[in-house]
């Protein structure tokens, strides 16, 4: 890297998942859009094809001379091509292909288990981390082998499960995960705030929140806007639209499977006491199937599910796009994606100060989850360093809720390294979701097990 006047030029980034038709465009979009940075990205994926589709839409924005950020996009062939001199790592992958997604989310249907997300907890998330586990362990292998020094970001979900195998098998890695679930209900609480003090606009970055928790399972314990702690405004904002949800009546979840009606949020805060903080699909997901018992429970809280065959239809809607981008026909945007991602590297290489939620093995930052867990709190970036703050203690209502998630990411990943079949099994039996019986849920592991079986080691059967 070479730093001069303010700006650092020659960053070395290597993509693994280069070849993404989804977030590879949104880093691609924000780093167009960014002055201080510049360098090369390599684009290595699986599928060689896709990363010089990327190589050339990436390049395309280089030469726009309305795009201030100046990046040069090279396609690598190798894992070890890619990392080799790299001072940054961006992991955003598919863990297998939408075929065994499908068996994630839609086979434990049969049981009468649903799963709107299906890609970090339940009996779907489980069975995506028993495949996940061995290509991160490769990664981080190879990590070591080729680019030890470099900051590596994590965006693959089961999002902690990654950066816990990234770090079981190279302890001195610097990683970790990061997630924009938490930006989200900042703009909720942003969104309450105009509503309430009649202020015409609020950015997120405003309202200053404590964020503890774990991956798509966080909470806030405090919130504040100008010092005004948001905590009483929020307790009368839920019980105001607990019965329609905010906006009020709104059905536009039928048509974005993204947003929601913020209902299981609030019905949490009733519960708990606390915010909690991520989208409600993966909220639900997290608790016993009070939210999930049929899609019609799911919309009388305001959110709906997300079928694999609608992402099945986005992949061709994004397939088109790219033809389109590639012939010239269509740019990618020039707005911000509100990811905090280029904030962060900008951080790291001495341009700014940043504090921002971040997935990193806890050393005491939330004082009564186990050491070692990936705990999701706020954390601040300077050059070359990151300290996760002080998050404090779960209340022991919440942590009641996050233990046998926690004791379940233990146990899956011991036995995705002993290839112990009952290990597994008895984190599967020990989700919320799974109210069926022993033996059906011994049937359902079983078959997906099987469906999986491309993206295994060999020991697993």
């Amino acid at each position: 890297m070479i730093y001069n006047d303010k700006k650092v030029s020659d960053i070395q980034i290597a993509y693994i998942g280069g070849g993404s038709m989804g977030w590879a465009w949104t880093f691609m979009t924000d780093l167009s859009l960014e002055d201080k940075i510049s360098g090369t990205i390599r684009l290595y994926d699986i599928n060689n094809e896709a990363a010089k589709r990327n190589e050339a839409i990436g390049n395309s924005l280089h030469n726009d001379p309305k795009r201030q950020g100046k990046w040069l996009y090279r396609t690598s062939n190798s894992l070890k091509e890619a990392l080799i001199g790299a001072d940054f790592v961006v992991i955003s992958i598919l863990p297998g292909t939408f075929e065994e997604m499908y068996s994630d989310v839609h086979a434990p249907e049969k049981y009468g288990i649903n799963q709107p997300v299906g890609d970090t907890t339940g009996p779907g998330g489980l069975l995506r981390a028993l495949r996940t586990i061995p290509m991160f362990v490769e990664i981080a292998n190879a990590i070591k082998s080729y680019s030890p020094n470099a900051w590596v970001i994590n965006y693959t979900n089961p999002l902690a499960l990654c950066v816990r195998t990234l770090y079981k098998v190279f302890p001195e890695i610097k990683a970790f995960g990061c997630c924009h679930e938490v930006f989200n209900t900042q703009n909720l609480l942003a969104s309450m705030c105009k509503d309430e003090l009649g202020i015409d606009h609020i950015d997120r970055h405003e309202i200053h929140v404590n964020v503890l928790g774990i991956n798509h399972f966080t909470w806030f314990d405090y919130a504040s806007y100008q010092g005004v702690d948001l905590f009483p405004m929020y307790e009368w904002f839920a019980n105001e639209n607990y019965d329609l949800g905010y906006p009020n009546n709104s059905t536009g979840y039928l048509t974005n499977v993204f947003e929601c009606n913020h209902k299981v949020k609030f019905d949490l805060f009733r519960k708990y006491g606390l915010i909690a903080a991520a989208g409600d699909r993966h909220l639900a997901e997290f608790m016993p199937p009070h939210y999930l018992k049929d899609i019609e429970t799911a919309h009388s809280y305001g959110f709906t599910f997300t079928h694999v065959d609608y992402r099945m239809e986005d992949l061709q809607k994004r397939r088109e796009r790219s033809d389109r981008l590639l012939r010239g026909e269509e740019m990618l945007d020039y707005t911000p994606s509100g990811e905090e991602g280029i904030l962060i590297i900008k951080s790291l290489v001495g341009l700014e100060r940043t504090i921002s939620n971040v997935n990193l093995p806890n050393k005491g930052q939330i004082a009564n989850l186990p050491l070692g867990a990936i705990v999701e709190t706020n954390a601040v970036f300077e050059k070359d360093h990151i300290a996760p703050v002080f998050a404090g203690s779960l209340p022991e209502n919440v942590k009641g809720l996050i233990d046998p998630h926690i004791q379940n990411q233990s146990d899956i990943m011991e036995a995705s390294f002993s290839y112990d079949k009952e290990l597994a099994i008895k984190a599967f039996l020990n989700d919320p979701l799974m109210t069926i019986s022993e033996a059906d849920a011994r049937k359902l592991f079983d078959e997906m097990l099987e469906n999986t079986k491309n993206y295994l080691p060999t020991e697993w059967f």
